[in-house]
């Protein structure tokens, strides 16, 4: 495979996706003991590299600034989409929206950031089976589900945002095959993955949380015609879309 290649960065990190090679994807944030992210260089446009990886993980709840069926590519590359995707995370939190990732939006991106590597709004406990209070047991191996779950607080920190920043309770993140199937989840749920979560948003309508979420890269939304709102990163597991209500 040539990791110099777009093609070949994103093969791999679609392995460590679904495999759990936990080692490309920054081992220091899944071992539960990072501070926060070292940021060597101002990124811009053009540049490739890891940084740029963790870049896109945090801006990827920035995908777009409408309903679209569009999401960041998390493959190394800092792109057009990457390009968009940190000016408008730099315009939420009040910086110069020029695209160029230096002192100041790392600061931000940082702030973001707990010091076990889950997110300020979000804890690990809230996305571990219900069940034995771990990632283990899923359809992919713990360290792969704890970082689709650490994605996928990351658009939720955005999801909050967008929605003024009003409080997010996740009622059920990672699923072990089991817990999956005592409470009748589909087969092939996204929550065996870590990458699905079901959202409680107090005093707002499903429907809006649907709306903000068609803007933060989610690629799978279930109706909103229920007593939560389910969204996910299925695309990433290279999934067809699927957003049941369609774009609202």
């Amino acid at each position: 495979m040539n990791l110099s290649s777009p093609l070949g960065r994103r093969a791999l990190l679609r392995g460590a996706l679904v495999a759990g090679a936990g080692a490309v994807l920054g081992p220091t944030l899944l071992a539960g003991t990072a501070q926060a992210y070292t940021w060597s260089r101002t990124l811009k446009q053009g540049m490739t590299g890891s940084d740029v990886t963790e870049l896109q993980i945090r801006v990827a709840g920035w995908a777009a600034d409408h309903a679209s069926q569009s999401r960041v590519a998390i493959d190394g590359d800092f792109g057009a989409g990457t390009l968009a995707a940190v000016k408008r995370f730099q315009a939420a939190y009040g910086l110069s929206a020029d695209g160029e990732v230096g002192p100041n939006t790392q600061s931000v991106l940082n702030s973001l950031q707990q010091s076990d590597g889950s997110t300020v709004h979000f804890n690990w406990s809230e996305f571990t089976d219900r069940i034995s209070g771990t990632f283990n047991g899923g359809k992919v191996s713990a360290a792969a589900a704890k970082e689709n779950a650490r994605r996928c607080m990351y658009k939720l920190e955005a999801l909050r945002k967008k929605l003024g920043n009003t409080p997010i309770t996740v009622n059920s993140g990672f699923r072990s095959i089991q817990h999956n199937s005592d409470i009748g989840g589909a087969s092939d749920s996204m929550h065996l993955y870590g990458t699905a979560a079901d959202l409680d948003v107090p005093g707002v309508a499903n429907k809006t949380v649907y709306q903000h979420a068609e803007t933060c890269g989610f690629s799978g939304l279930e109706t909103y015609n229920t007593d939560h709102q389910h969204v996910d990163s299925r695309a990433d597991l290279g999934r067809a879309w699927w957003w049941e209500n369609g774009t609202v």
